[in-house]
C-alpha cells in the first residue's frame, strides 16, 4: 500500500534544523540578510531584510536531504504563515543541477495550506524560465524558499511543514 502523504519535514521542538541553510544575495556581492531558526511555537521562522544595494535583491533558504523518490506523489503541501508578501517554494531533483523548479506563491498574514502540483513547477536560473519541461523527475533531493520582490522589504514566513502528496 502506497503513503498518502509523505513529509520531506515537520517542524517541531524534537527538529534538527542543522541541514537548512539560508543563501542570500551576498553570494553576489549583495547585502540582504536572512535568518532561520526555530521559534518559540516550534515553527521553523525564516526572515530577514531585502536590500536591492550592489545589485542584491534577494534571500532564500534551501533544505538539502538525501534523495526521495516521489513518482507515487503529484503534489507537494506546504502549510505556512507569511507576511501578505510573495514567495516563491523550489526543488530540485538533484542537488547539483544548476536549475531549480518553481512555483510562485503570495502570503496573506494567515495560516495557509498550500498545495503545488509538480506538473506546473518550471525550471528557472537566476530568475530566467528555462527552456525544458516542467518538472517531471522521479526524485528530489533539495527544497528552498526563496523572496526576490525587487523592493527593499522586511519579510518573516512561518513554516509548520512540507509533505508530498
Amino acid at each position: 500500500m502506497l503513503p498518502s502523504s509523505l513529509p520531506i519535514f515537520q517542524f517541531s521542538s524534537a527538529s534538527n534544523i542543522s541541514n537548512w541553510h539560508v543563501v542570500d544575495d551576498v553570494v553576489m556581492g549583495g547585502v540582504s540578510s536572512g535568518n532561520f531558526n526555530l521559534n518559540n511555537e516550534d515553527y521553523g521562522n525564516f526572515s530577514g531584510t531585502i536590500s536591492l544595494e550592489n545589485n542584491g535583491g534577494f534571500s532564500s533558504l534551501q533544505y538539502k536531504f538525501k534523495s526521495i523518490q516521489v513518482k507515487f506523489f503529484t503534489k507537494v503541501v506546504i502549510e505556512i504563515k507569511g507576511d501578505a508578501k510573495d514567495y516563491q517554494f523550489r526543488i530540485k531533483s538533484k542537488q547539483d543541477h544548476y536549475y531549480s523548479y518553481v512555483y510562485k506563491f503570495s502570503t496573506n498574514n494567515s495560516w495557509q495550506t498550500i498545495e503545488i502540483p509538480f506538473s506546473i513547477m518550471y525550471p528557472a536560473f537566476r530568475g530566467k524560465k528555462l527552456a525544458m519541461e516542467n518538472f517531471n523527475a522521479n526524485e528530489i533531493s533539495q527544497i528552498a524558499f526563496l523572496i526576490a520582490n525587487k523592493k527593499k522589504e522586511h519579510f518573516q514566513l512561518l513554516i509548520k511543514g512540507i509533505y508530498l502528496k
